[in-house]
């Protein structure tokens, strides 16, 4: 809000400031019964920690409720429970009263619809190899075909520090939404700690795994995983030369892998091992002795 000031600035002066409201909205386009609807006030010079009360109501006359609060640096944020019984066809608004300050006002008002219900959510497959394309699908009701939502890959954290790893946008057809996405795993491997590592602090090996989120009209679903979990897979592979660069064929390992279990292993004719669906991160290799050399070893063991 521009103020005009005209006095000389040499001289001290007082000037009456004028409370205003600047706005009363609600911070979704619709309200839907048996759920909240938040809401924003913005004020002009109630001062901090002014008193405000709002009252909820509906056009048929369905009450809401009513909040009194303090307000903070001119705004206010709160929601009111939209009841299961309200009229579908009604319309909601709230009523602000900052009597001390002689400001009162109304905010905007929204149409009232049926909960949406998204369910089914799931991945095509429970495990991702890098270039893999996936599918995240879900239902959807009480929305009209063509309306937008957002779909959000979050990396699974076990204390629920999840990082957000993309965002989808796509629309609801027939009551459904179905996306592809290609999976990359773009961070260091190395940098994933080992079950070995893990254990020192009491836990174990936990491998990138991921869940989607749906958010619909503001409001998103899946935030207890109820898409599944994705777990990543990776592979291995190993070339074994002399010291002049020749392959070393036929010799036999063990790799341990990250999370703590052992696979055996032989290497071709041109000197490579390759694991598949292993889980990612730092793995170790141990190569036995050829057979033909334990042998030698045997025999100059036995005729000493």
């Amino acid at each position: 809000m521009p103020i005009k000031f005209t006095k000389a600035a040499d001289s001290e002066h007082k000037e009456k400031l004028t409370s205003s409201l600047i706005a009363a909205a609600w911070r979704t386009g619709a309200a839907y019964a048996g759920e909240k609807a938040s809401f924003e006030v913005l004020t002009a010079f109630v001062g901090e920690g002014a008193d405000i009360s709002i009252t909820g109501k509906s056009d048929n006359g369905k009450s809401l409720g009513k909040i009194k609060d303090k307000i903070k640096n001119n705004k206010f944020i709160g929601e009111f429970d939209i009841p299961d019984d309200i009229k579908l066809d009604d319309f909601v608004f709230f009523e602000v009263d900052l009597s001390k300050n002689g400001v009162k006002g109304d905010s905007n008002r929204i149409p009232v619809r049926p909960a949406i219900k998204v369910t089914n959510m799931k991945w095509s497959a429970k495990e991702a190899r890098r270039g893999d394309t996936l599918t995240l699908s879900a239902d959807i009701d009480q929305v009209k075909d063509g309306t937008e939502v957002m779909l959000t890959v979050y990396e699974y954290d076990r204390d629920d520090i999840h990082d957000k790893i993309v965002e989808l946008p796509t629309a609801v057809q027939n009551k459904k939404i179905e996306l592809l996405w290609e999976y990359e795993y773009h961070e260091d491997t190395d940098q994933i700690p080992t079950d070995e590592k893990m254990k020192k602090y009491g836990k174990n090996y936990n491998p990138p795994e991921y869940f989607f989120t749906v958010k619909v009209e503001g409001k998103e679903f899946g935030k207890k995983q109820e898409s599944g979990i994705l777990t990543f897979k990776d592979w291995l592979e190993i070339r074994v030369v002399d010291k002049v660069g020749r392959p070393l064929p036929d010799r036999d390992c063990t790799i341990t892998l990250p999370d703590g279990t052992q696979k055996k292993g032989k290497t071709d004719a041109n000197g490579y091992v390759r694991v598949t669906d292993v889980p990612p991160g730092e793995c170790k290799v141990e190569f036995s002795e050829p057979q033909q050399q334990q042998q030698q070893q045997s025999q100059q063991t036995g005729s000493n």
